[in-house]
């Protein structure tokens, strides 16, 4: 909230608007909890906050074999007319095993984009070595699905192949800080002129 409104300070028209979408009708009802827990902290909020858009849980729930999927896994916005649709993404941004690789091993969810700066700013991070990677990566997809995935039968056909690609990655770099962040800086991003994002250089320290 403080960063959005962060860009607003001069703003004396407008209001605050909320789009929800995600989440489905799970076995452990962690889609309900999620959804209960961001309107419970909207709530709380002493801004004047207008939900506009809300497909979660059982808005966004089919029903197939007796198993539940989200009708929708991932939207997009476009900043300048404010349509927001439905996506899905190939390329999936800078340091993706990186960034999973922090996930898997527990770190919270956390924006890496500088809405300032536009850029994005990735680390440094640091994790344990993950337990027992090497009998993980032993596994079938059966067993990969169903003790490292929230919602298996509801996961996309790359999410295996994901995961793999992630122990691989844990493997190699069992301790990220001195190897994948010299100097303990960040990785920084920026978009060039062909809409591509391009590494740059760390900022001094």
């Amino acid at each position: 909230m403080n960063s959005i409104k962060s860009f607003s300070d001069h703003t004396q028209c407008g209001r605050l608007e909320v789009h929800l979408v995600g989440g489905f009708s799970d076995d452990r009802q962690l889609s309900q909890k999620l959804t209960h827990q961001l309107l419970s902290e909207f709530d709380r909020q002493e801004d004047d906050i207008h939900l506009v858009t809300l497909c979660v849980t059982e808005l966004n729930d089919r029903e197939e074999n007796e198993n539940h999927f989200p009708v929708i896994y991932g939207i997009a916005v476009n900043i300048k007319t404010s349509e927001i649709y439905r996506a899905s993404f190939q390329d999936r941004g800078p340091e993706e095993e990186l960034r999973a690789a922090r996930a898997l091993t527990g770190g919270p969810m956390i924006s890496i984009y500088d809405a300032e700066t536009e850029q994005l700013r990735i680390g440094p991070y640091s994790w344990m070595p993950f337990p027992h990677v090497d009998f993980w990566l032993q596994q079938d997809d059966k067993q990969i699905l169903e003790n490292l995935s929230t919602s298996p039968l509801a996961e996309p056909p790359h999410f295996v192949e994901h995961i793999r690609s992630t122990l691989m990655f844990l493997k190699k770099y069992p301790s990220p800080a001195n190897t994948l962040f010299p100097g303990n800086k960040a990785l920084l991003y920026k978009k060039n002129e062909d809409g591509l994002w391009e590494k740059i250089s760390s900022p001094r320290s």
